[in-house]
């Protein structure tokens, strides 16, 4: 259940160790792929537009949740190498706390200013009521997601990846049943999808909480009382928030060229909305790996094994380069019939002519997004998280410039090519921190 990176093979704590995370991330994405191939095929175009443009409201949500949970979840992974089991748990009792009151003004906030959010984004006025529709369900019950997400931190940093698996295995099964249901059945359209997607969410909340209650005291959390200290809150803040603030601004670079594609119309933005879902599953590996490096650099640099952790970052960014190498390819050569799961080819023609141009700009790129993710997560394991926000900053930068400076002579075509550009913006920041040596004196415990 539990898995100690301070001992062992460094590579294969981290591929084994991140295994269960990368199954669990592509059932994470199922919950959209689903949700968009169902939408897209017994609905129509316009409401796979309407589901996909707000894609990036939710994506900034999810983002702060999971940048402070994952803040809290570096302290948790320290405090576990470290062997310091109190400060863990008051720490853990923190984030309860914090990301209960968050999921809270979340929700509130997120229902009163969708519309005005969705009509800045120029989201078209044939797909803004339903997408209107679609995402206030989701904000309604953010506390779903934030449960799960501090719940998977939590187990995650004390080395279990295979609970917050089961939980999306369980989940996104749901998922798919009551989308069948409520969609295809009940004529439900897009809030049956957007109902579809919260009930699985709240099941696999719930799931990992048990499972925590249960065995609290293999987990090391036997005798919490929920009480914590303003020193385990402030650390919180302290790297929840930049770690939240790198998710966010890369997820506000995204909303911006959100913002660009709808001004192209309800054909870019549905071939765009399709090709994002293979998008974001393609580099899930990347995302998976790096999280586990995170776990590795944290339980590593609190037991001060500093050799341990250079080790195990260049053997795993060698991986992920091989790893990239064939995704990339698998997409090149099977774009089509990839996107021809979404979206209809006599229908959709041209938006997946469009969904193929982007693909093919952004695949061969993955190997400079490997590079960013494997450095950003050692530093970020080690504590160092503030250079993970001027790494966000910089490619949030980079992707605003790049795509409206691209858009005008080269139109959508611009905006995807802005993403390797900013990629390779972002990737310098971490690369030249790690080789400054400064990481290794931000450990927090």
């Amino acid at each position: 259940m539990i898995s100690d990176m301070t001992k062992g093979n460094p590579l294969k704590l981290i591929l084994s160790f991140s295994v269960p995370m990368l199954i669990g991330n592509i059932f994470q994405q199922v919950y959209n792929f689903v949700d968009a191939a169902i939408v897209g095929k017994f609905v129509g175009a316009e409401s796979l537009a309407a589901v996909g443009s707000t894609g990036t409201i939710v994506g900034v949500m999810i983002c702060l949740m999971m940048g402070l949970t994952s803040g809290a979840g570096i302290i948790i992974a320290q405090c576990f190498g470290s062997r310091n089991f109190d400060e863990l748990r008051k720490t853990v009792t923190g984030l309860i706390y914090i990301v209960g009151i968050l999921a809270v003004v979340t929700s509130v906030a997120g229902v009163v200013f969708s519309r005005p959010i969705l009509s800045f984004l120029n989201t078209p006025d044939n797909v803004i009521d339903e997408a209107v529709a679609y995402i206030n369900v989701i904000f309604a019950f953010t506390i779903g997601t934030a449960m799960y997400n501090a719940s998977s931190a939590i187990l995650r940093s004390l080395g279990d990846s295979r609970t917050p698996l089961y939980a999306l295995i369980l989940s996104s099964v749901l998922n798919v049943v009551f989308d069948l249901l409520f969609v295809v059945v009940f004529k439900t359209g897009v809030v049956g999808a957007a109902v579809a997607t919260v009930i699985a969410q709240i099941i696999s909340a719930i799931y990992c909480i048990i499972h925590m209650v249960r065995h609290r005291r293999q987990l090391n959390l036997e005798g919490i009382n929920f009480q914590t200290t303003k020193r385990a809150i402030k650390r919180i803040f302290q790297t929840g928030i930049p770690s939240a603030l790198e998710s966010c601004l890369i997820s506000l670079g995204t909303m911006s060229v959100q913002r660009l594609v709808n001004s192209f119309g309800a054909m870019t933005m549905a071939g765009y909305t399709a090709a994002a879902k293979i998008d974001s599953i393609a580099i899930a590996p990347i995302v998976s790996v790096g999280s586990a490096l995170s776990v590795f650099s944290g339980q590593n640099i609190g037991a001060n094994q500093m050799d341990r952790i250079k080790k195990g970052m260049y053997q795993t960014l060698a991986s992920l380069i091989g790893i990239c190498i064939v995704i990339a390819a698998g997409i090149v050569l099977f774009r089509n019939q990839l996107l021809g799961l979404f979206l209809d080819k006599t229908q959709a023609a041209e938006a997946i002519a469009i969904g193929s141009k982007y693909l093919t700009i952004v695949c061969v790129a993955y190997i400079v997004a490997a590079v960013m993710r494997t450095y950003l997560n050692v530093l970020r394991g080690a504590g160092d998280v503030n250079t993970s926000a001027v790494a966000g900053i910089l490619e949030l930068i980079g992707r605003i410039i790049f795509a409206y400076i691209l858009v005008r002579p080269l139109g959508s075509t611009g905006i995807w090519i802005a993403t390797p550009l900013a990629w390779a913006m972002g990737a310098s920041v971490p690369v030249i921190r790690y080789y400054s040596g400064k990481w290794i004196n931000k450990k927090l415990v």
